[in-house]
């Protein structure tokens, strides 16, 4: 649908998903769709006019609008890591973003609800990973160019390894409050590719 809507209701549609997704962040899944038109002040008509199949679609929509905010606030940070200085920055950055965000999960709260099974619900998260993954190895072979690190470095697998210790450490953060995990997982995965370079 949104390719069809005019600039208007391309605005409208973007701001009920924000509307949507600041009140799911406050109240969980116990906001509902008329929760939802009240924060959003939007008609019936006009909410199922953008989301016709309802609140599935607009769940899904919302999931889609937070999965980009995990990359989009680790930038600039994400898209310069060419020193051990801006990879430092970054780890900051990402250790900072998840300390705000504490013991809830928007992405988590969302998938619970819409279930993780459905293909729109996991196209999601498969492409979040597949960004945020990438985005990481295009520093670390901004790193092999600056040889900073070893051109030996498997990327993808050091990537997607930090990807994996960065997911457990948030897990583990948002089981016990604590941010320790989190904050060894990257730092052990930064340490890998000093050592790399070595």
């Amino acid at each position: 649908m949104p390719e069809t809507l005019t600039a208007k209701g391309r605005a409208t549609r973007a701001r009920i998903i924000e509307g949507a997704a600041e009140l799911l962040r406050e109240q969980g899944p116990a906001a509902t769709l008329d929760d939802i038109r009240a924060r959003t002040g939007t008609s019936k008509s006009q909410l199922f006019h953008y989301f016709p199949e309802g609140k599935d679609e607009l769940l899904l929509a919302v999931a889609r609008f937070e999965a980009d905010r995990v990359l989009s606030d680790q930038q600039p940070q994400l898209s310069c890591l060419d020193s051990w200085e801006n990879w430092q920055r970054w780890r900051d950055v990402v250790v900072a973003r998840y300390e705000r965000q504490g013991d809830s999960c928007p992405l988590g709260s969302l998938f619970l609800q819409v279930g993780r099974q459905r293909p729109g619900a996991r196209a999601i998260v498969t492409e979040l990973m597949r960004q945020w993954q990438h985005q990481l190895a295009e520093g670390m072979r901004a790193l092999q160019a600056g040889g900073l690190v070893s051109p030996a470095l498997d990327v993808d697998r050091a990537s997607a390894a930090l990807i994996a210790g960065i997911q457990g450490g948030v897990s583990l953060m948002m089981s016990t409050g604590d941010s320790t995990h989190l904050r060894a997982a990257i730092d052990t995965g930064i340490e890998h590719l000093r050592t790399a370079g070595k």
